[in-house]
């Protein structure tokens, strides 16, 4: 799927938008899904609004806006396990991680048309610090993405900064880091941005009147490990591609109540 040159790009600027990695077929499946889980969890009364709170957008215009997000998604549909272990993404993970792959967590995010809540600039590394800085997001792409209907922005070479210090954790200065500095990644259904989880990045807001529909896999080395226990999903740890190096770490440390 990708050619040196590309894992080159990666390394250096911090994210590659990898062209066509799931079909029509694959998409639309997935597209069902998405609109089966929000319709499932309405049902059960755990539909609820994942827009971020903060000040970096007037209270007035943030209660205006909706996101629809939720965790583990893989785990509510096989069409998601299927993705986040398909071929054409393991033949990029492989090259951008290492030989020994896992997935740390998988999420949904619909933004809406016309009112489809903003991602304020943040890294995602405040919320699950690892010693070795591998973790990357797989943004999956079900519908086209461009500046009208909210495509996710990302400071190139931004990773290379290190973690950096954020608004309660959640986002940086939306002063010293506006969405609209980041550089747009316009990709179309199918595609794939990945981005290291130091990249900085963000997104618009949805004023288009199509949605924007993606599916986010975080994916980690197996031999990199969490630094703290806050952020703890079911789904951790699953072997991608390649194999466990540490027997004795094959799966999480919980306790059910």
């Amino acid at each position: 799927m990708i050619k040196p040159q590309d894992v080159d790009f990666y390394n250096e600027e911090g994210y590659l938008l990898v062209k066509g990695v799931f079909n029509q077929q694959e998409v639309e499946e997935m597209r069902r899904a998405v609109g089966s889980i929000i319709d499932r969890a309405a049902k059960a009364n755990r539909d609820h609004n994942a827009q971020w709170q903060g000040d970096f957008l007037p209270p007035e215009e943030l209660k205006k806006l909706v996101l629809k997000g939720f965790h583990d998604v893989h785990y509510h549909d096989a069409s998601f396990l299927r993705a986040l272990v398909h071929p054409n993404m393991t033949a990029v993970l492989s090259q951008l991680i290492g030989p020994n792959v896992q997935l740390h967590h998988s999420k949904m995010l619909v933004k809406p048309p016309e009112n489809g809540a903003a991602f304020p600039m943040h890294q995602d590394y405040p919320y699950f610090p690892h010693e070795k800085n591998t973790m990357l997001a797989a943004s999956v792409h079900l519908d086209d993405a461009n500046i009208e209907n909210g495509c996710l922005h990302v400071i190139p070479g931004s990773h290379k900064q290190g973690p950096l210090s954020h608004v309660g954790r959640h986002y940086l200065n939306a002063k010293e880091y506006p969405v609209s500095e980041g550089l747009p990644c316009i990709a179309e259904a199918g595609d794939v941005l990945f981005f290291n989880y130091l990249t900085i990045h963000g997104s618009p807001q949805n004023r288009s009147e199509r949605n924007r529909r993606n599916v986010l896999f975080q994916y980690r080395s197996a031999t990199d490990f969490p630094m703290t226990k806050e952020h703890f999903d079911w789904g951790m740890g699953l072997m991608v591609c390649g194999e466990n190096p540490h027997f004795d770490k094959a799966h999480p440390e919980y306790t059910i109540v």
